[in-house]
């Protein structure tokens, strides 16, 4: 959440701070601003979107070749000009932008009031300024080591960059929980919570780890543990291109990122599939399969998507492996005393791989010396750094809130993982045969509903202003319901529910009347049968449905008002193909009121807090 931005070099600080800003939009934000050191310190701050700050800079421009900037997504104090961030110090000669929340702020701000400090604020980040402030001020330490000694005092979690006036060839960084970049150039470095501000200008960057600090000069910089140990970091290549984080000629990120699912597959696949075995290869848990298939359990702990994804997950690996399989939220696994066994295993999966509750489910199952696999898109993040081994989804970079590409790259990763535990043991040859035949073919039955979903459009002008929706779904596509429900919330602002269908008697069918939209996802499978009865029990009370499935053209026609066709393919498999039509069918309802698709109001892309 929000996001931090910072250039020291040769170059104009201020077009890279807003172009970086820019870049980091997706992340979620209420407020922006930026401070450029050149003769003094220049702070320009404005509460509402980027596009206001920067018409505030067109017309009167700040030069300078070192600043940080920041979008600010509110935790304390509501959004606006005095909130945001950055924050100054009180004789104004530096400057410092936070990610994060500092849990003890409260006790620090009596603490440093009765030392005479004033708040202009109701942040806790103008807390930390104070109290680097006062340390600076009462042991006469630089101001690295004031920041060192500041952030000894601090509890919570804490991304920040801090420029100052008296030092015009500083730029100091820190985090503790919230992710930081550095980006090197050739005389010039950048700053970024993540690698969408840096990608432009360089490829080379060095991950930040908690609890370390970085002192960039223009000739070079040096990174520091908390006990003021210096380290040797290593630099890493980008795997991102800056097309990857453009919109390519789409109206927004998410259809792109929507349209880009054949792709985004192959790649999860690329190299890891094999017909002539039948094989699957995952280099990066190549040390911990035979760990995870002599589970006794597995716990798979993730948010919002990736808590779906997980729930696909738990099916492919119980039907497919036999392996017990508890799918626990994130953010509540740690607060109710997990019992883990020595056997069982513990896999995280998380988007950007710096999610702050699927984190603390790691930091939980290690702490009961548990194995952490971890599934996530983001090369470099936290999770892939902390977790014991763990699979990439390549996926590309998803600048959209609403995950789309991620969910069904994890749902294939996921199955290949179940394919790899059953391999020589629960599946034979001729099982392995048909799911790698089938999942192979995927990607090329998505470009089949990409290009047959003209109908999708015209649904979502019908239902545009409904009020609410139901999904429901059985089976492997149970967990595809309340993924439908969610996209449909996140974008549109449109309550909806996801349930699996048999539950439906137990509660929402009262709900259902002729204004109440219910999405079904009817494959030919297991369930078949069971879910046309419950069509036919929503008809009977008048609702509307809308149908996802592979049946014969015509063959629900006579029940569902709206039918939407895809391709056959294995039961465990189908929530690739079954999920595109209602991701479309939340993205046009979005478009067609008005919403704000790829920033959706109250969200942000990565979680890094509590």
């Amino acid at each position: 959440m929000c996001g931090i931005v910072g250039y020291i070099g040769e170059r104009q600080a201020q077009e890279i701070l807003i172009k970086g800003l820019s870049r980091l939009e997706y992340r979620g934000y209420d407020s922006a601003g930026i401070a450029i050191v050149n003769d003094g310190l220049a702070v320009r701050k404005k509460s509402g979107k980027i596009a206001k700050l920067s018409e505030s800079l067109d017309q009167s421009p700040l030069r300078g070749c070192l600043g940080i900037g920041h979008t600010r997504w509110a935790t304390h104090g509501p959004p606006n000009d005095v909130n945001a961030h950055p924050h100054e110090s009180t004789d104004g000669s530096f400057a410092l932008v936070h990610n994060g929340i500092i849990e003890n702020y409260t006790s620090l701000r009596d603490m440093l009031s009765g030392r005479g400090y004033t708040f202009s604020s109701q942040t806790d980040t103008e807390v930390l300024v104070r109290l680097i402030e006062d340390v600076h001020k009462r042991t006469g330490l630089s101001l690295g080591k004031a920041v060192r000694q500041a952030l000894s005092q601090v509890h919570g979690t804490y991304g920040i960059a801090l420029v100052s006036r008296d030092d015009p060839d500083m730029l100091i960084a820190a985090r503790k929980g919230s992710p930081l970049i550095l980006g090197v150039g050739e005389d010039e470095y950048f700053l970024g919570s993540d690698a969408a501000p840096i990608i432009e200008y360089t490829r080379k960057v060095v991950y930040l780890n908690d609890g370390e600090l970085v002192v960039i000069r223009r000739n070079g910089f040096k990174v520091f543990s908390v006990d003021e140990v210096k380290l040797n970091k290593k630099i890493h290549e980008l795997e991102w291109d800056l097309e990857q984080i453009e919109k390519g000629g789409f109206e927004h990120f998410m259809l792109k990122e929507i349209m880009e699912q054949p792709d985004s597959l192959e790649n999860a696949m690329r190299g890891r599939l094999y017909d002539a075995e039948p094989w699957v290869q995952l280099g990066g848990l190549m040390d911990a399969v035979e760990s995870l298939r002599n589970a006794s359990r597995i716990v798979i702990c993730a948010c919002g998507t990736s808590w779906h994804a997980a729930l696909v997950g738990e099916y492919l690996i119980e039907s497919l492996v036999r392996i017990p399989v508890e799918v626990e939220y994130a953010s509540e696994f740690r607060y109710r005393n997990p019992i883990l066994r020595p056997d069982d295993a513990v896999l995280v999966i998380s988007q950007s791989g710096e999610t702050a509750d699927t984190l603390a489910a790691v930091r939980e199952a290690q702490s009961q010396n548990v194995p952490v696999y971890g599934i996530c898109n983001t090369v470099g993040s936290t999770i892939a750094r902390e977790t014991d081994a763990g699979v990439y989804l390549h996926a590309g970079p998803e600048i959209g809130v609403a995950s789309t590409k991620a969910f069904t790259a994890q749902v294939t990763v996921l199955a290949q993982i179940a394919l790899r535990l059953g391999c020589n043991n629960t599946l034979d040859d001729a099982q392995m045969s048909e799911y790698v035949t089938a999942l192979r073919a995927i990607p090329a039955q998505i470009k089949t509903v990409l290009k047959n979903a003209e109908n999708i459009e015209s649904i979502a002008k019908l239902f545009r202003y409904a009020s609410n929706f139901l999904y429901l779904g059985r089976g492997p596509n149970f967990p595809v319901a309340l993924e439908g429900a969610l996209k449909l919330k996140e974008i549109s602002y449109i309550h909806a529910e996801g349930y699996p269908a048999a539950e439906m008697k137990h509660g929402p069918i009262a709900l259902i009347d002729q204004f109440m939209p219910v999405v079904f996802v009817a494959m030919k499978d297991s369930t078949y049968e069971k879910v046309v009865s419950n069509i036919e029990e929503v008809v009977a009370r008048d609702g509307v449905v809308i149908v996802v499935t592979d049946a014969e053209p015509g063959e629900l026609d006579h029940l569902c008002e709206h039918v939407i066709h895809v391709p056959k393919t294995l039961e465990l498999l189908s929530p690739l193909l079954t999920v595109i039509p209602l991701q479309l069918l939340s993205y046009h309802i979005a478009v067609l009121r008005g919403c704000d698709v790829d920033q959706p109001r109250n969200l942000a892309k990565s979680v890094t807090v509590e």
